[in-house]
This record gives structure tokens, sequence and C-alpha cells, in this order.
């Protein structure tokens, strides 16, 4: 099954084109934008627009054999790089396959049903597949003229706050891409990828799509009618990932972030009720997934606290200034990146909460 339509970032699209036609398209470059806007949607896009037979002068056919495979998710020369599971192999080429084999399952789960979500919590770019992504760069275009990368949720390209290695393993290629390759990195949150990185990309603002295009991608490729379409598409604020995860489940961990910061306006009791509630282990996906929500939700009111569109205070701190949510949310970027270890959930939630209560006052 091919891939939903890309929708909205028309005038996006059009400079990108223009710049594809002009050869001044950046060899690198870095699609910033709030999470499930469409970004790693708009990097397929672009690859098309780059195989594409017979491009008009903005978008591509959509019919001629390269355009196809894009669609379909097996253009030979488009390596569409996810996050996964830390690979288990000992040696270096086990890992690789391994990684490989795992990216190769979420593309065919992605065929088989296009609207798909965020990767799990503890999914990564790890060492194993920067080598991947540096062993296929070396290779000649298969299929046409170009190679095109596309690497979404580049912030996971460093697994761990102290071993950025992932990341800088692709250095070289980031400064010197070969002459036949273009790389696209995708994140919604700039301050998570390398500064070694954001130094060498061209940024891109990826924006929300408007209320009436979402609309109508609900309508017409989700299968929502009627309230609920206007329900979801005034909750989602622009973006299609948001409306889709409303139907997927994914709300329970914004609910999971209100919890918290309910219990972090209450008290001490309150917090610790609330950590001890909070999975071990065995369930550190779905923690990393809760401090994501909590990051999307001190973010949303600090763009109500500037009065930005989109945004939503929380119950308890609405008085909260922007630099003190500022200070809340650099507390839950550092609790992200340590959960990433062999950390005990509970514990640095309960630690997280006292943090944020601290910072708060």
């Amino acid at each position: 099954m091919p891939i939903a339509p890309l929708t909205g970032h028309t005038e996006l699209r059009a400079r990108l084109a223009e710049a594809l036609e002009a050869d001044r398209l950046p060899r690198l470059m870095l699609f910033v934008g709030p999470q499930g806007v469409g970004k790693q949607r708009l990097g397929l896009w672009l690859a098309q627009r780059m195989v594409c037979s017979h491009p008009g002068p903005v978008e591509p056919c959509g019919t001629c054999p390269p355009c196809r495979q894009v669609l379909d998710l097996a253009y030979p020369d488009l390596h569409w790089m996810v996050p996964v599971g830390r690979p288990k192999a000992g040696e270096s080429d086990k890992q690789q396959e391994e990684v490989a084999e795992a990216i190769g399952k979420v593309m065919e789960e992605r065929r088989k049903s296009p609207l798909w979500g965020t990767a799990e919590g503890l999914d990564a770019h790890f060492m194993a597949t920067s080598q991947l992504i540096l062993r296929r760069a070396s290779l000649t275009p298969a299929a046409g003229r170009r190679k095109l990368f596309l690497i979404g949720a580049a912030e996971r390209l460093i697994p761990q706050e102290s071993s950025p290695e992932a990341a800088n393993a692709l250095l070289k290629l980031f400064e010197e891409p070969p002459a036949d390759t273009w790389i696209i990195l995708t994140t919604s949150d700039l301050g998570r990828v390398l500064g070694t990185i954001r130094s060498r990309a061209v940024t891109v603002r990826v924006p929300p799509v408007s209320e009436m295009e979402l609309r109508a991608f609900l309508a017409e490729h989700a299968g929502v009618s009627g309230r609920e379409v206007d329900e979801r598409a005034i909750r989602a604020r622009g973006s299609i990932g948001a409306a889709l995860a409303q139907d997927k489940g994914e709300n329970g961990a914004r609910r999971a972030a209100e919890e918290v910061l309910t219990a972090v306006a209450k008290g001490p009791v309150t917090r610790l009720e609330r950590a001890m509630r909070q999975g071990t282990f065995a369930a550190r996906g779905d923690f990393t997934t809760l401090l994501d929500a909590l990051a999307d939700r001190i973010e949303s009111a600090l763009r109500a606290a500037h009065g930005a569109p989109g945004g939503d205070r929380i119950d308890g701190f609405e008085q909260t200034t922007p630099d003190v949510l500022l200070a809340m949310l650099g507390k839950v970027q550092v609790a992200r990146a340590t959960a990433q270890g062999n950390v005990n959930p509970q514990l640095l939630l309960a630690v997280l909460q006292q943090d944020l209560a601290a910072a708060a006052k």
C-alpha cells in the first residue's frame, strides 16, 4: 500500500523544488518542527521529486516507476533510517545486519499501515546504524544518479548524553557527502541534536499544517468523520501525528504527563505516590515515552506564556514564568538522557518530580 500523500507545506515544497531545479539544494538539511507535522513525509516527497522522470514545476508526477517506488518505500537509492532497538550481536558486521533487518521490518509495517506513529522510547540510532549509513553512502547509486538518506529523529543519534559516538561517526560524511548523495535529518527537538551536526546542516523549519488541511487529511485518510474531526483538529494544533495518536492510545502518555505535573504541584506525598506507580525496569520504554510527553506539555505551556498560538497552561502552574518553564524543561531533558542508561524509572521519576518542584519555586 503506498504511503499517504503529503499534506500541507505548499510554500516550503515550492522553495525546495526551486532550489533543486537551480542546483542549489543543500547536501545536508535538518528539518526541524513540532512532532507529527510531517517532517519525514516531506523528506520522502523531496526524494520523490529528486528521482521523478517527469516532474512538474513543483510536484513529482507520481506515476513514473521511480515515483511509485518511493511511494512504496522500495526505491533502492532511498535509505530511510529510523530508530530501532539496540543490536544484540557482538560483531560490528552482524550488528549492522541486525539494524538493517530491523529497519526493513519497520518499512514493511509502514507499507501495510502507512499512518505511522513515533518510535519506541528506547529505540535509537546506534553506532551500528551510523556504520550502516557510512557503508551505504560509499556505494554508487543502484537505480539513478542520486542517493538520498532520510534520518528520522536525529536527536536519537545520541543514545546516551555521555556517549555521542553514533553521531560523531557521521561527522565526516556530513561535512563532505559524496557527490551523488543528499542527506536529510529530522528532529522535533533541536536542542538534543549534537551541536557539531547543527553547525554543518542547513536548518529548514517545517511548520504545523493548517487546521483546514488537518481536517481534510483526517476525513480522507484516517477514516474520521463528523464532530470527531473538529475535536481532533483543535487538540492536535497542526500536527497530523498528534491527531492520529488520539486514535492509537498514545494519549495515555499525555495523561500520565498531566498526572506527574499535578503531583509536582500538590506536594511531596503525592509526588512519592505517583513515582511508586511508575513501572520499573521492564517498562523503561513506556517511561521514556512519558518523559517525551512531559517535555511536550511544558513546551505547550511555554507557548501559552509567550502568547503563541497552540499553547496551553498547566493546572497549578498558571502563573509560572517562561524562565521557570524553561528550567523545568531542562530538568526533563536531563532525565530523558539519563533514562537511556540502566536506571530505575521509579527512582528517576521521584528525583525528577523533586527537581521540577524546586525549579518551580
